[in-house]
């Protein structure tokens, strides 16, 4: 029972109390850099997802076998050889996403979200505890960067996953599909996140 109890805070800390995004303030550059719309936030999402999934089972099972001088290189290794698959399956079967992601896919290998558990935790837990935190921390990622590409989406474009929501005529913020509008609601999204877990907590 116990063990469940700690599976269950361990993978709920990566979406509420210790999120990636709106309370780590990690992974930023695809944060502001992809989230013009939901479903590039979405995509981004999945893609460290399972990056992120991976890498902490490929760690957890060999890090005995990796001396400590080139543990960070072979981390690096181990990541850049599941990034490198992600942006073969994109390019091959989801081209559009593959252009709209464009240099951020790459750049998944020097995410310190996916680096930073590898060594903070993968490196130093069982397989089922770094799956777990994978998983949550994968997942609060994920939702983060959609719920910021939907609010940036709406706001900007009056459309949510391309969807028109409302009249052409209507007016909308174009400021917030733009860089700076990343800042802005990045910034409005991580006050109310913090202000409603802390309450809930």
């Amino acid at each position: 029972m116990a063990a469940e109890i700690s599976h269950k805070q361990n993978f709920l800390k990566g979406i509420i109390k210790d999120n990636p995004v709106f309370v780590m303030l990690l992974g930023m550059c695809p944060t502001l850099g992809v989230t013009s719309s939901a479903f590039n936030g979405l995509g981004m999402g999945i893609a460290t997802l399972f990056v992120l999934l991976m890498s902490n089972i490929v760690v957890s099972l060999v890090k005995s076998q990796i001396p400590s001088k080139v543990r960070i290189p072979a981390f690096i290794v181990i990541i850049a050889s599941f990034v490198t698959i992600v942006e073969m399956v994109l390019e091959a079967f989801i081209p559009f996403l593959y252009e709209q992601l464009g240099i951020f896919i790459p750049l998944i290998v020097v995410n310190c979200l996916i680096l930073g558990r590898a060594e903070a935790y993968a490196s130093k837990k069982d397989l089922m505890s770094s799956i777990i935190d994978a998983l949550g921390m994968g997942i609060g990622f994920t939702i983060a960067l959609t719920l910021l590409g939907a609010v940036r989406e709406i706001l900007g474009s009056g459309s949510l996953f391309n969807l028109k929501m409302v009249s052409e005529d209507a007016s909308t913020l174009i400021l917030f599909i733009l860089p700076p509008g990343a800042f802005i609601a990045l910034a409005y999204l991580s006050v109310l996140f913090n202000k409603v877990s802390i309450k809930e907590n």
